[in-house]
């Protein structure tokens, strides 16, 4: 039957022009065509259109929103389900559809569709079951059949590898799925019987029942190397014994799904939800440092487990957000972390910051010798290097033009005042002392909110910060 679900016309296809503006990427004999046809021709009927949201992720299914005249999200490999979860919490009248292929949903994602079917939220699942990786080079699938050949399994699957995944018995297993069935598209009555599955699932999220997966065995005659009347027959005699045709749970008679709350995005209901101050904090800077970079400033800072450097990139960002810029922090402790270098990337950008990673910043804080030697160079040229001189003997090799660096003792501070563990506070008043990236009482606000449960360490934090501040100038003078 005719649709309006789908384009008149597809863009993406020889600029929209001749008979390539009316074909899709599938290759001829693809049950990907069939099943977005069944799926299509079940959102026209049900008069959802307008309310369907289709998120497709990486594989074949990936170029369904240029056929699709309806909401349509994209996905990384595999997180459809939890894309799909996301949609239909933000929008409960929506109707949700993952649409994935095997190796999408039975290998990257099999977390993700497993504890979403778990929840059981009103969404529905089409899973495309060719036993192949279709997109990516025919490598083997987790539903690639013990002794199938495929490019990474010459000789064919064998029991070394497992056996095949089957995700229908998987999910129709789990205590939150409705309705699981599976289908095949082979002949004309496997065909109708696919159809009506796929609405059905359908009907149920229209009803609020549920969550549904149909699982679709489809031809993939490519990667068979056959034609497709023969792929059609491969599907039917190798298939079919291993992954049998049916219902697998329906328990559509149950109590409804609960109603979802309908979310809300006003700024203070989302700040008492993360327990946020819901007062604006008070601001000193007087413009954004545009000394350092007109628009975005990134700095790195980098030690050993235990020296602090993710705190004070925290205190920094969120001294940062306090001022009114967008801000980013981002850890990375990894093994080294045990006496080799973890660090965390911060971006303070005057308007948005547009990748938080900061492989060439502006200013290092290095805590350690290690950390010193693996990102000074990264450091851009004209950058500031602030290095504990307390613990590494030497400055750093292998600098870029008009970097400058900066020798400040902070253990050797901390030490002093009593507390080793404010040594990175130290490094923050150097930070402030060198670069003015945020005023004094920025910070120091910043320190104090970190600190609101441990008040007895506020003042020797801000006699760290002011010594560190201190002593950088000195240096840099």
């Amino acid at each position: 039957m005719p649709t309006s679900v789908f384009y008149r016309q597809f863009e993406r296809h020889a600029h929209a022009e001749g008979l390539n503006a009316h074909s899709t990427t599938y290759c001829p004999g693809c049950g990907h065509g069939l099943a977005q046809k069944f799926l299509a021709e079940a959102i026209d009927e049900l008069v959802v259109q307008d309310r369907t949201v289709l998120v497709s992720p990486v594989g074949c299914s990936v170029f369904s929103y240029y056929y699709f005249d309806v909401g349509n999200t994209q996905a990384a490999h595999g997180r459809a389900p939890a894309v799909a979860i996301g949609q239909k919490t933000a929008n409960p009248d929506s109707i949700v559809i993952s649409y994935q292929g095997d190796g999408d949903l039975a290998s990257i994602g099999l977390a993700e569709i497993v504890s979403t079917a778990q929840l059981g939220i009103p969404i529905t699942v089409i899973f495309i079951n060719n036993a192949i990786y279709g997109m990516t080079g025919g490598q083997m699938a987790p539903t690639t059949l013990i002794g199938q050949h495929t490019s990474t399994t010459p000789e064919g699957r064998t029991l070394s590898a497992g056996q095949p995944l089957k995700m229908a018995e998987l999910i129709g297993g789990l205590d939150g799925p409705v309705y699981v069935e599976r289908v095949a598209l082979y002949d004309n009555r496997r065909r109708t019987h696919a159809k009506r599955a796929i609405k059905k699932a359908l009907e149920l999220q229209v009803a609020g029942t549920g969550f549904a997966f149909i699982e679709v065995l489809s031809e993939c005659p490519l990667y068979l190397g056959l034609e497709p009347e023969e792929a059609e027959n491969w599907v039917k005699d190798n298939m079919v014994p291993i992954f049998p045709l049916g219902v697998t749970k329906d328990t559509t008679d149950a109590p409804t799904y609960p109603a979802i709350p309908t979310a809300t995005f006003e700024a203070e209901a989302t700040l008492r939800v993360v327990n946020a101050e819901l007062e604006q904090p008070p601001r000193f800077a007087e413009g954004f440092p545009s000394h350092i970079d007109p628009e975005d400033i990134s700095l790195k800072f980098a030690g050993a487990g235990g020296d602090g450097a993710q705190t004070a990139a925290m205190i920094l960002t969120r001294g940062a957000i306090n001022e009114g810029y967008d801000s980013t922090h981002i850890p990375s402790y990894g093994p080294e972390s045990r006496g080799g270098t973890s660090y965390a990337d911060v971006h303070v950008a005057a308007q948005e910051v547009l990748s938080p990673a900061a492989p060439h910043p502006h200013v290092l804080v290095a805590f350690n010798a290690p950390s010193l030697a693996k990102f000074g160079p990264t450091v851009r040229p004209g950058g500031i290097v602030i290095y504990d001189s307390a613990v590494i003997s030497a400055p750093p090799e292998g600098l870029a033009p008009g970097v400058r660096t900066v020798a400040v003792p902070f253990a050797t501070v901390a030490k002093d005042l009593g507390s080793v563990v404010v040594k990175n506070v130290v490094a923050l008043g150097a930070l402030q002392g060198l670069t003015q990236v945020l005023p004094v009482e920025s910070f120091l606000t910043a320190i104090r909110a970190a600190l609101h449960e441990k008040c007895a360490m506020i003042p020797i934090n801000e006699e760290a910060f002011r010594v560190g501040a201190k002593l950088a100038c000195e240096q840099a003078a």
